[in-house]
């Protein structure tokens, strides 16, 4: 019978294939059997612990900041991305993200910029406040829903299952490491420190009688590809058994968590159910590829989750 943990999960072989990894790996004397301090789980977040469409979270926490810009200081919407922000041009914002799927970064570079000087000179402290309050009371503009109800309840479910089995849980993002650490332990459980993903280059500022960190408009880390292994490894120095992700570029995290010495599970979250969320597979097609030939553990939103959203 399968955990209580993992009751918003359908049964099928997602889900047998995670409760029998975690049997085994759990398992005092067994075979397959990996210690608590090894039993490392990674997952992406955008698209894997939450919802990405019709455009990242944080992105639209940024480009809200973007447009207030714009309305302080008009001569900003000659300029992308103020310019796209102003006029409402979504297809511009989605053909950049469209276009680094393909490989070109030409456009992301010049997006990149201006969401980068959208918090600089902003402390760590009121960066955090900003983030929290736009994660509390905006809504995801195509669900209607509230961001903190745009968690996926079986990957939360997965998340409290691993922990009981003594995992060690990480989120590693492409998505912005101190956004995510705002919300991190009241949406996941997760705390703060298990926050691996990008960032802005960060500058030390003594305030006089307190000492602060701020933010920089310029990127410090970019968490994508293959720089998640090596971030991985940078933060946690242990290779993980378990990595979640649903995107061509939780590719190299996927293939980072398996080694031929203990047993691994990759799981890939497969977006095809349109009417509860949302049916696409750009920025996926190498990873779905992949899943059929490396024998990953792929989990259909419209076949193996019971439910989609938290409540």
């Amino acid at each position: 019978m399968a955990p209580e943990h993992l009751a918003s999960w359908n049964d099928g072989p997602a889900k047998r294939t995670i409760v029998d990894f975690v049997e085994r790996v759990t398992r005092a004397g067994g075979s397959d059997h990996v210690p608590a301090p090894d039993r490392v789980a990674v997952f992406d977040n955008d698209g894997t612990l939450w919802c990405e469409k019709p455009l990242p979270v944080q992105a639209d926490f940024l480009l809200r900041r973007i447009g207030e810009m714009a309305a302080r200081d008009p001569t900003l919407s000659a300029r992308q991305p103020w310019k796209a922000v102003v006029e409402r041009d979504y297809a511009w914002l989605g053909g950049v993200i469209a276009k680094h799927y393909r490989g070109d970064d030409s456009e992301l570079l010049e997006m990149a910029g201006g969401l980068l000087s959208a918090y600089a000179d902003t402390t760590i402290e009121d960066f955090e406040g900003a983030a929290k309050a736009f994660l509390t009371t905006a809504k995801n503009p195509k669900l209607g829903r509230p961001y903190v109800r745009c968690v996926y309840q079986p990957m939360f479910d997965l998340l409290r299952y691993l922990a009981a089995n003594r995992f060690s849980c990480y989120i590693v993002s492409a998505g912005g490491r101190d956004f995510i650490r705002a919300v991190a332990e009241t949406y996941y459980g997760i705390p703060s420190d298990h926050v691996i993903g990008s960032s802005a280059a960060l500058k030390y500022r003594d305030d006089g009688p307190f000492a602060t960190l701020v933010h920089l408009p310029k990127l410090g880390l970019f968490d994508e590809g293959a720089e998640k292994p090596v971030a991985i490894w940078d933060s946690i120095g242990r290779r993980p058994i378990l990595a979640g992700g649903n995107s061509n570029g939780d590719i190299p995290m996927l293939h980072f968590c398996a080694h031929p010495s203990r047993p691994s599970l990759a799981l890939l979250v497969e977006h095809d159910d349109e009417r509860r969320e949302f049916a696409y597979e750009l920025g996926a097609e190498e990873a779905q590829a992949l899943a059929r030939k490396s024998a990953w553990t792929v989990a259909s939103v419209k076949n193996d989750w019971k439910t989609v959203f938290a409540s």
